[in-house]
């Protein structure tokens, strides 16, 4: 990596090339020197292909991102580290609050840790809009408080605060490397939201749907299951010019959302998608996993998909969908529509009706519908 940016910083046209490339290629030497020159000559004479590698503006946007996920992976370990110290005091406080980090549970770890040990008086923290009662609350904090397991609580505590911190410095750098890109939307209002969603404990500290889309041109949010975080990740591993890829198909494959068939003697062995972990790629499947019970056109394609074929590849066909969708959108910047899933329903009723004509046309009969279909 430190030589690629150094030979770019001088001004070289650097190629990251797939070694399957030369793998295959005939006549391949064994030696470190003699294959350094034979991938020499391959590319002399046109050969190899360079992988996509956004431009070095998104590449610094990408390194920060990455940055942040890393410090949210962390914090999330100290997390299950409360959860075991107070576990280990008998205190079941996982067992009366959906999340120890809200308003509810930290306000009585901190109480804890300031030395409170009445579980009435530490029940009477509850939040107003806490579905348990305060003597149920009460009864789940009837703990052991031994020493060494409130010494881990404090440290877990002080440690995820930390990476907090070093989060919202993260976001911070973000911002100002948001801010450096050029303003592509042209002077348009960004849309307002159709329905104003819950703010999360990982969403960034600033303005992030504002700024992506200055920088993109384009807003990513519309998009059903597509999120600010999630538009964030494709925007840093991609970038907003997708021209390097010709066709949405070429898109879909270096995302590795689309099956790489395996054929021996004209018969298919295998249809598995490729390995590897793009995080782009990542961020559209989590986005797919949340249209299982949505109400649109993409959760009508993924419950249809997973009825057939089962959940995972449901998940991978619609990942597919979503990066075409991507793709259309921050290439020609077209605004999107929303389909219904009452129009998916029956667009999809005729192209089963019009395959079932074309088969039995094709056998030499006609399908001619019902009494009751046509009334």
């Amino acid at each position: 990596m430190s030589l690629f940016e150094l030979l770019e910083a001088r001004g070289f046209e650097v190629f990251l090339v797939d070694p399957r490339q030369s793998r295959h290629a005939p006549g391949r030497p064994k030696s470190d020197v003699l294959d350094c020159q034979w991938l020499q000559r391959l590319h002399s004479y046109g050969l190899l292909t360079a992988s996509f590698r956004p431009a070095d503006q998104v590449v610094v946007l990408r390194s920060y991102l990455r940055q942040r996920q890393m410090l949210i992976r962390y914090a999330a370990q100290h997390i299950q580290h409360m959860q075991k110290a107070l576990e280990q005091m008998n205190v079941k406080l996982t067992e009366v609050v959906c999340d120890i980090l809200g308003v509810t549970g930290m306000a009585i770890i901190r109480a804890i840790l300031q030395g409170e040990r009445d579980p009435r008086t530490l029940a009477k923290l509850r939040n107003d809009k806490c579905q348990k009662t305060e003597a149920q609350i009460a009864r789940a904090l009837q703990g052991n408080w031994r020493a060494e397991h409130l010494f881990a609580l404090r440290q877990a505590v002080e440690l995820y605060e930390f990476y907090r911190v070093q989060v919202r410095a993260c976001d911070a750098e973000a911002e100002a490397q948001l801010k450096r890109f050029p303003d592509r939307s042209g002077g348009r209002p960004l849309q307002a939201r159709r329905r104003r969603s819950n703010r999360q404990a990982n969403d960034a500290s600033f303005d992030l749907r504002t700024a992506l889309y200055r920088m993109a041109g384009v807003d990513l949010t519309v998009m059903e299951g597509i999120n600010e975080i999630t538009a964030f990740v494709i925007l840093s591993e991609v970038g907003h010019d997708v021209s390097r890829f010709a066709t949405a198909k070429q898109f879909a494959s270096w995302l590795g959302l689309c099956p790489q068939h395996r054929i021996s003697a004209g018969k298919i062995r295998s249809r598995s998608v490729r390995r590897g972990a793009n995080r782009a790629a990542l961020a559209l499947r989590m986005a797919a996993q949340g249209c299982h019970h949505a109400k649109h056109a993409l959760g009508a394609f993924y419950r249809r998909i997973q009825a057939r074929a089962g959940a995972p590849k449901a998940v991978v066909a619609t990942a597919r969908k979503l990066a075409e969708r991507v793709y259309w959108l921050l290439k020609h910047g077209a605004e999107y529509v929303s389909q219904s899933v009452e129009a998916y329903e029956a667009a999809y009723q005729e192209r089963v009706l019009k395959g079932l004509a074309r088969r039995a046309a094709a056998m030499g009969y006609r399908l001619e519908p019902s009494a009751a279909a046509s009334s």
